[in-house]
């Protein structure tokens, strides 16, 4: 018997699914699943879609599915942050989008159709050689190190010496350039005639 699934988890738990040792379909759109996303061993699961749950970490999600779902073909994670998606975030691009496709083909070698595109030949060779550098990689401390520049803003970065930090006392800087810029090649006065000047 095939076995086909759609749920909508509203405790976020999917301690059921282990009954259903033989399902070949897994949708768990829109359910606020996480990172602590933790699938049964479900060896006949060809097809499961993520899309639109609150993912964040690619790679622990990745080994997982390996883990417990090794006959997987089809897998969408649209709508996640972990899927980096133009239409999503404007900070993203189709390269990025194209770095997590070799990433996921990387570390899910069955997978036959990824998000809404079919995986090519050449994707599965570029994954096997750079697959496993195309992980992003995001500062473990961002936030800390976020926070501790809003509490103390003369901690944070500024290229400017140290006496001209305190906005309170301002004063001129003079420092020396290597760079002069003598305006021979400039377009803005090509329309002034010499004597207008």
């Amino acid at each position: 018997k095939k076995f086909k699934l759609g749920c909508r988890t509203y405790d976020r738990s999917l301690e059921g699914l282990k009954t259903f040792s033989y399902l070949e379909e897994l949708i768990l759109d829109n359910n606020l699943l996480g990172n602590d996303l933790l699938l049964p061993r479900l060896p006949h699961l060809h097809t499961l879609t993520l899309n639109k749950n609150q993912i964040t970490e690619l790679e622990s999600l990745l080994d997982h599915l390996a883990e417990v779902v090794p006959s997987l073909q089809y897998l969408s994670l649209l709508g996640n942050v972990a899927c980096p998606n133009e239409l999503v975030c404007k900070e993203k691009d189709e390269d990025d989008y194209q770095r997590y496709r070799y990433f996921v083909l990387h570390k899910l070698k069955n997978l036959k159709f990824l998000d809404t595109r079919q995986v090519t030949r050449k994707e599965r060779e570029e994954a096997l050689v750079r697959g496993a550098f195309m992980k992003v990689v995001k500062p473990k401390d961002a936030k800390a190190s976020s926070d501790a520049a809003s509490i103390s803003p003369e901690m944070s970065y500024t290229p400017l010496p140290s006496g001209s930090r305190d906005l309170t006392n301002h004063r001129g800087i003079l420092g020396k350039c290597r760079y002069i810029y003598y305006g021979k090649h400039s377009e803005g006065n090509r329309f002034i005639r010499d004597d207008q000047l």
